[in-house]
């Protein structure tokens, strides 16, 4: 079996973090809490990255469990601890586009579940069952959620 080094982990990391990026923007539809939400899933897949068997499933499972269960509210204590840069490192690659515009508009009114839903199903083109799994919601919830929640977007986009 092969260990896991942290060296691993840094390439892992740098081949997997715009995938990540991308996920997290389309589910919660801003640039600096899908930032923070890559970065908080990065530090959990470190802290357990010598006993996981498919990495890449992994850190997807834990940005879907900690966008939909976090409650964290910024904390008055948070100091920044460095200079910020003037342009981010990871460039927004949903910006500039009026149909991507429209998709974070539509996804926002979507409640986090049904979100998760739509991006697992159509933006990762996950399977119903795949999707069902990592939600831990039955294959009938997901067909029903998308469903819904797809009525939603489109009456939305008609206003």
């Amino acid at each position: 079996m092969h260990r896991r080094t942290t060296e691993d982990f840094e390439e892992f990391a740098l081949a997997r973090a715009g995938d990540l990026y991308r996920q997290a923007w389309a589910m919660c539809g801003d640039r600096h809490r899908a930032e923070d939400l890559v970065q908080e899933t990065l530090a959990k897949v470190f802290v357990k990255w010598r006993r996981i068997d498919t990495p890449y499933a992994y850190s997807q499972q834990t940005l879907l469990r900690t966008f939909l269960s976090r409650r964290r509210l910024r904390s008055s204590g948070e100091q920044p601890w460095a200079d910020v840069p003037e342009t981010a490192a990871v460039t927004d690659p949903m910006a500039q586009s009026d149909l991507r515009m429209s998709l974070q508009d539509a996804l926002a009114e979507l409640s986090r579940l049904d979100r998760a839903v739509l991006v697992l199903r159509y933006l990762e083109d996950l399977s119903v069952a795949e999707t069902a799994e990592r939600l831990d919601l039955s294959p009938g919830a997901v067909k029903n959620r998308s469903l819904r929640a797809l009525a939603r977007v489109r009456e939305g986009s008609l206003r």
